[in-house]
């Protein structure tokens, strides 16, 4: 499956709520201090999960757009206490995972291990979303696949390479012809 049928797959998946809306209707907002602090390995860390996410192609991955330090970003100072530290504890069991499964460390796995494990805790989060109750907090899993969609499609790098983009589009046309595998437009 190359990235553009993953991607699609994906959002159909979601179901529009990649992002989810509280981001969006509320935006970031100054949380409670926490003590949770990320590491330059935690940064690698999470740019090798949105890289296996989001691998580079014929356009550049998810490493090339900085992924990483952009979900650090977004869980300190976005994210509500509670979602904090279950984004944290999530790279911890990711990482327990990865030792259990293939005796290594994640970032030692080869490309075709990363994506068996994260395939695996996809459809762990899948089954956990369906049957939790709207007071649980989201699976930590998803909030990663999130976060890397986010951070990807919003970076320089997401818009100008993996969409079509015009720093200008002029005029608008409704009836732009399409053909399929064509990238969509990033405005």
């Amino acid at each position: 499956m190359d990235r553009r049928d993953a991607i699609k797959s994906i959002s159909i998946l979601l179901g529009g709520t990649v992002i989810g809306s509280t981001y969006f209707l509320s935006g970031c907002k100054a949380n409670e201090k926490t003590s949770l602090v990320f590491s330059p390995e935690d940064t690698s860390f999470l740019d090798e999960i949105a890289e296996t996410i989001l691998p580079e192609t014929n356009t550049p991955g998810a490493k090339a757009a900085r992924v990483g330090a952009f979900m650090i970003v977004m869980v300190n100072d976005c994210y509500e206490k509670e979602d904090q530290e279950i984004f944290h504890k999530g790279m911890k069991l990711l990482k327990d995972a990865a030792r259990k499964k293939f005796d290594s460390p994640f970032m030692k796995l080869t490309p075709v291990q990363k994506t068996e494990l994260l395939s695996a805790l996809d459809k762990e989060q899948t089954t956990y979303q369906k049957n939790k109750k709207p007071e649980d907090r989201s699976h930590y899993f998803r909030m990663m696949k999130e976060l890397t969609l986010l951070g990807y499609f919003t970076s320089e790098t997401g818009c100008t390479k993996a969409l079509r983009y015009v720093e200008t589009p002029g005029s608008y046309n409704g009836d732009l012809s399409y053909k399929k595998g064509d990238r969509a437009w990033a405005l």
